[in-house]
């Protein structure tokens, strides 16, 4: 923050505590804690008069309390411009303290079961492990993958076995630790709302769904140029760029007539964002192991 805005703030900040606390005292009445009187400043309201009475003594002294308190409070800790405060707190420096400490105290507990290989670890014996996966899958993934991993419109299941990106150990853990970017293009342009038409009965012919023959027959050889490329020619996807399968009943964005022509016509985007910056190898390796854990029951 530059001195300007610095000295900015703390005019601001000090002058509205000064005004409250003048104004506190400006409107306090001369005789504060004088007896109750008949007194009355004129209100009246269905012939219930408001009495000219001074302000509890308690209620007062508790604004004044709240004045000291903001002082005091600004005075150790930062709030007033570039000034540090004189216990010199930040944000970042308790972050740091709380997480040297969650590392000192877990990370062995996540280092015992980081000895364990996915197999093992959804062992009967090994349940404690597989546990504490499930409550850092809870934390970090359950937001979007539902807390039972089953996911949501545009999020993937994890209990079905139909991998975008693959099912291996390696390709989840590489998912977990560097994350996913899943685009679909826009097709509107390219094939008109006439082949957009042909074809989403196409791609419903490869589930074996109700469909036009007829369209879906005109629409192969632009799915052959066009899509090919990314979900394979029998229409399986592919790992590598994490296009889905549209040979099964999975359908990430929904499999209706009219979801899979908005998806053709307006192109889709998926991200999955990397978590080797929040999660630590041996708790993306219980995680990983929980995650499998999912769709091998």
């Amino acid at each position: 923050m530059s001195a300007f805005w610095s000295a900015w703030v703390t005019v601001i900040t000090l002058a509205v505590i000064v005004g409250c606390t003048w104004l506190l005292f400006a409107t306090r009445k001369s005789q504060p804690h004088q007896e109750l009187t008949e007194e009355t400043v004129g209100h009246s309201f269905d012939g219930i008069e408001e009495l000219d009475n001074p302000m509890p003594k308690w209620w007062f002294q508790m604004f004044v309390a709240t004045v000291v308190f903001g002082l005091v409070y600004l005075l150790l800790y930062p709030g007033l411009g570039n000034f540090k405060g004189l216990l010199g707190w930040t944000s970042t420096g308790q972050w740091e303290e709380e997480m040297a400490y969650a590392e000192e105290h877990y990370a062995p507990v996540f280092q015992r079961f980081a000895q364990l290989s996915v197999d093992e670890l959804q062992q009967p014996e090994n349940a404690e492990g597989l546990r504490i996966g499930q409550r850092l899958f809870a934390n970090n993934c359950s937001v979007c993958h539902g807390v039972g991993g089953v996911g949501f419109y545009g999020f993937p299941n994890l209990t079905d076995g139909d991998w975008l990106w693959g099912g291996s150990e390696e390709a989840i853990k590489t998912t977990l630790h560097n994350g996913r970017m899943g685009a679909m293009p826009a097709w509107a342009d390219v094939l008109g709302e006439d082949g957009i038409r042909d074809m989403t009965h196409y791609v419903l012919s490869l589930s074996n769904r109700e469909h036009d023959a007829a369209s879906a027959e005109r629409a192969q050889p632009q799915f052959a140029s066009l899509c090919a490329a990314c979900h394979m020619p029998d229409g399986t996807g592919m790992y590598a760029l994490g296009a889905p399968n549209l040979t099964n009943d999975n359908w990430l964005y929904g499999g209706s007539f009219e979801q899979i022509a908005h998806t053709l016509r307006h192109g889709r985007f998926g991200v999955m964002p990397a978590f080797s910056g929040l999660l630590s190898e041996d708790q993306i390796h219980l995680v990983t192991a929980y995650v499998m854990s999912l769709s091998n029951d």
